[in-house]
């Protein structure tokens, strides 16, 4: 029988590497940001040390994630993922040279207790995931027909109203990552014959295609709005796959109904609130210039 102290302790050790690799994929990605409205969402961002460094660094944030689930259970370790949020914000507002705005703090607060509570609403029970061909294929058709339409929108907006709709794009798509992630995963179980299948060259593919998404997200300038609007999309569109298609658990009844609904209103409230927040412009030329022949 195992020692419920051990259990304690190994909860413990997991919340611990979810708080670092929060910490890793917040700072990660306000790096890329920080170059992303520097240079435009450009191959010049090749060029960029500080932009693979962001990359590395939210990589390693995100593999720290799935090592903490090792050590501690889902509810444990999901609420620590959704802190990165309120992280993210005003580590982003200090690679521009300036102290985060009270509207910045109090919106991604707002939307990131409004997102936990939702995600803590989804029932999970044990399920083998399980998708057909055509249900992969008719999946990433409507993921493409979003991101295909959001773009066609944001060509006609600027400012705050485009970066959330450019968001909404790259959250479905970073969604449908996690989604063949789940698939491929829960079905492997130590067979690698279970690799061998499209959904898992699908994988690589789709997160390239997220990563230039978020880079043409983060390009606006309205980081604030448009880390939380991936923040939402991503798992709201993950638990709609995964009820429709891997037939998993929806919540049900009033007493998850009402709460829903004022994590809903929050999420409304602290993205109008971050909507509002004037744009970090990029690094002057001048400034760029003289870090590029700085030893």
């Amino acid at each position: 029988m195992p020692c419920p102290l051990w259990g304690v302790a190994m909860t413990w050790v997991g919340i611990s590497i979810a708080l670092v690799g929060a910490l890793g994929y917040a700072l990660g990605a306000a790096l890329q940001q920080f170059e992303a409205v520097s240079e435009g969402a450009s191959l010049k961002l090749m060029k960029r040390p500080r932009w693979w460094l962001g990359g590395v660094i939210g990589f390693t944030g995100a593999s720290l994630h799935a090592v903490a689930l090792s050590f501690a259970p889902l509810i444990a370790v999901q609420p620590i993922s959704v802190a990165t949020l309120v992280f993210a914000v005003p580590l982003a507002a200090l690679l521009h040279g300036r102290r985060p705005h009270r509207a910045e703090i109090l919106g991604s607060l707002a939307v990131a207790v409004g997102l936990l509570v939702l995600m803590l609403l989804v029932p999970s029970h044990p399920v083998r995931p399980h998708m057909t061909n055509q249900e992969a294929l008719g999946f990433l058709g409507c993921v493409g027909l979003v991101v295909l339409v959001t773009h066609l929108l944001s060509r006609r907006m600027t400012g705050s109203p485009q970066a959330l709709v450019l968001s909404v794009g790259a959250g479905a798509v970073t969604a449908s990552v996690s989604t063949f992630v789940r698939v491929v995963g829960g079905t492997f179980e130590g067979d690698l014959s279970m690799l061998v299948h499209w959904f898992t060259l699908a994988i690589p593919v789709l997160l390239i295609l997220a990563v230039v998404l978020l880079q043409k997200t983060y390009e606006v300038g309205y980081f604030g709005i448009s880390y939380a609007a991936v923040q939402v999309v991503d798992p709201v569109t993950s638990i709609l796959a995964g009820t429709l298609l891997l037939d998993e658990a929806v919540p049900r009844g009033w007493a998850n109904v009402i709460p829903a609904l004022g994590a809903a209103a929050l999420l409304v409230w602290g993205t109008v609130t971050l909507g509002r927040l004037s744009p970090d412009h990029g690094v002057p030329a001048a400034v760029r210039e003289k870090e590029s022949v700085s030893p």
